[in-house]
């Protein structure tokens, strides 16, 4: 059995009315990859910043022990001199600086207090082949994309000679091609004796590379099992304390008449205004419909979602769109809230949310005229909306007065659906609406996505997570390079067809 490199005994954590973390215990061995995995808010986050140094020595109680010496760490720079790397699901790039001057910020490679660049260059360069990347070193971060960037924050680990590398969540935003090739780079670090702890709530992922699984809930450690005896039920019923025998809760849909319709919808790069990015696109959503928009990354799919959504991307839009059979003017994202239509983006963070304020007033903000009176806001109007809104959509939340920027992912989720839905919309569009979020969460918004169908609305899903839309719509369009390719009901459906349809845009089955 390999040797032990670190061990984490008695891990409490507290903050204000909050207990975090309750005597955790981890052990890793060296050589490894360690996955820990829980429900959003189980802790997961919080021991890997007491383990960097994020949160210091003194502000926790137990015992960390690596390499067979006790650490106290008073910050991340601590860790580091250890070669223990954190790399946050945050990526903590600045993107108007180059690829080396990120590699080797605050780790500067200088002589006589000077910067020597040309020295920089070549090391990033190395660094850079060895996780795969061809990009010059001097290209800036926000000219590569959210992939390229994961590779780069390897590569600033690397430059630090990383011996324990912990990734949060490192495949949250990426593609399924990207997902694959930073996996890959994983298992090859391990076989140069890398050891690794990787946070992720893709259990298919976990299931790959990962040695051992430890499982945290509500702060404490549930079990560790060893790779033999990971399966996807049995870290499902550990992670939420109860089987999960369905994954998508059942419902009858009860579908009525058209309500909303797009028709020729041709919209153009906002940059590159002579290349079209929307091709014409045809589509219509029933009172009471989940409709899902499938597509491989770069297909259109959110490009679509908002240039309709108050024209928030592209120019030279065209084409009409109908609500209830009659034209709407959609064309300012108030004129789009106002004609019974949301936009819930896949950025909650950057988009969605106003993360250093709190619950009460992320809740109202859409929809300002029903807690105003005379165009003041009624504090206490607003107050009862909030309660009844964090109570309808089950927010977990100390109260409405938390800040949103402090929740975990799925209930900052919802904290945007109950923005939405206080703005009373007639039909919801949920751009990948359960990005970050743990299966027990997934299951609660996919609860209120049927809820909200049942009461008559009409749900656009967009989804990169094939089995999330055949689990959950009842009709399905799939989009390539800005075109609809296909179109399946609900009995029909496979990834298969789905697949072929975006491979060879012949499959075209109407519901």
């Amino acid at each position: 059995m390999a040797e032990t490199i670190l061990e984490m005994r008695g891990i409490t954590k507290t903050f204000p009315g909050v207990k975090a973390l309750s005597n955790v215990n981890l052990d890793v061995r060296k050589g490894e990859i360690h996955a820990i995995v829980g429900e959003n808010g189980a802790g997961k986050s919080t021991l890997m910043k007491v383990l960097s140094g994020v949160y210091p020595f003194g502000t926790y109680t137990g015992d960390i022990h690596y390499e067979g010496h006790e650490c106290r760490f008073t910050g991340i720079h601590d860790s580091e001199k250890r070669a223990i790397v954190i790399i946050h699901q945050e990526l903590a790039l600045v993107p108007l600086l180059s690829i080396t001057e990120n590699i080797f910020l605050g780790n500067e490679q200088a002589r006589f207090g000077v910067i020597d660049w040309n020295r920089a260059k070549r090391r990033a360069a190395e660094l850079l082949r060895k996780v795969g990347l061809r990009e010059d070193p001097d290209t800036l971060i926000t000219d590569i994309g959210t992939g390229k960037q994961q590779l780069v924050e390897i590569a600033k680990a690397l430059s630090k000679d990383v011996k324990l590398l912990i990734l949060d969540e490192p495949t949250a935003s990426l593609s399924e091609k990207d997902s694959q090739h930073l996996l890959d780079l994983l298992l090859e670090f391990k076989r140069q004796g890398m050891t690794a702890i990787l946070i992720s709530h893709k259990l298919n992922e976990v299931k790959r590379v990962a040695d051992r699984v430890t499982v945290i809930r509500d702060g404490q450690t549930i079990e560790t099992m060893d790779k033999a005896d990971v399966t996807e039920d049995r870290i499902i019923t550990s992670m939420v304390g109860r089987t999960m025998e369905d994954r998508y809760p059942t419902r009858e849909p009860k579908i009525g008449e058209t309500i909303f319709e797009v028709r020729n919808w041709t919209v153009h790069h906002p940059v590159h205004p002579e290349r079209q990015v929307i091709k014409g696109i045809n589509l219509h959503l029933k009172k009471g419909e989940i409709v899902g928009l499938a597509g491989l990354m770069g297909a259109g799919r959110t490009e679509f979602a908002m240039s309709v959504f108050g024209r928030s991307y592209g120019v030279n839009v065209s084409g009409e769109i109908l609500l209830h059979g009659k034209p709407a003017d959609t064309s300012t994202v108030s004129k789009a809230v106002a004609s019974g239509l949301a936009y819930a983006t896949e950025d909650r963070k950057v988009y969605g949310l106003n993360l250093i304020d709190h619950i009460k007033h992320n809740v109202t903000v859409a929809n300002l005229p029903g807690v105003s009176k005379s165009g003041v806001i009624d504090d206490m109007a607003e107050l009862r909306v909030a309660n009844d809104y964090r109570k309808k959509t089950n927010i977990r939340s100390s109260s409405i007065y938390q800040i949103t920027g402090n929740l975990s992912g799925g209930n900052q989720q919802k904290v945007v659906l109950s923005k939405w839905l206080f703005a009373n919309p007639q039909v919801l569009i949920l751009d990948e609406p359960t990005r970050g979020i743990d299966v027990g969460a997934k299951y609660e918004i996919y609860t209120i996505i049927n809820k909200l169908a049942d009461e008559g609305r009409g749900i656009l899903v967009i989804s990169s997570e094939m089995p999330e839309l055949l689990g959950i719509c009842d009709r399905i369009y799939v989009l390539n390079e800005g075109r609809i390719v296909g179109e399946f009901g609900r009995h029909e459906a496979s990834q298969e067809k789905i697949m072929r349809a975006i491979v060879r845009g012949e499959e075209k089955a109407a519901s």
